[in-house]
């Protein structure tokens, strides 16, 4: 079945200049990408983001990392794209992650670990509106 995920490439992969070689990866591994775009993220949308994690002691770093620079907002496309794309992108922690995947490959550590997934269909749902209208996704 097709599907649709989130896919973000972070201010610290942005940073390193590697946001091309993640879409060409992306491309490669059969995604099409039905909206990109780059983005600076405010602090109330990455506070809105990552409402769920409010409470965990991250929080208040992963937002101003996450607003500390652009990242490139993208909607893949393909089917079973979440299981798929979390599998390209390798374990949360760079050092646990699979020889290959992308966070293995780029990642400096487990908070600048260069890219993002929606982790289920619900939250890929929420995650796509929040940052593409439906007109922008083709």
């Amino acid at each position: 079945m097709l599907q649709r995920t989130l896919a973000i490439v972070k201010p610290d992969g942005v940073e390193k200049r590697v946001a091309g070689t993640v879409i060409a990866r992306i491309e490669k591994e059969g995604f099409r990408i039905a909206a990109m775009r780059t983005h600076h993220l405010t602090r109330a949308e990455a506070e809105g983001f990552y409402a769920v994690h409010r409470e965990r002691p991250f929080f208040k770093d992963l937002v101003a990392f996450m607003t500390s620079g652009p990242v490139v907002l993208m909607c893949l496309e393909r089917e079973d794209a979440i299981a798929r794309w979390r599998e390209v992108m390798g374990a949360t922690d760079p050092a646990k992650a699979a020889e290959g995947t992308i966070r293995k490959q780029l990642a400096t550590n487990i908070e600048k670990n260069t890219v993002h997934g929606s982790d289920a269909p619900e939250t890929a749902a929420f995650e796509l509106g929040w940052f593409f209208r439906g007109s922008e996704v083709s």
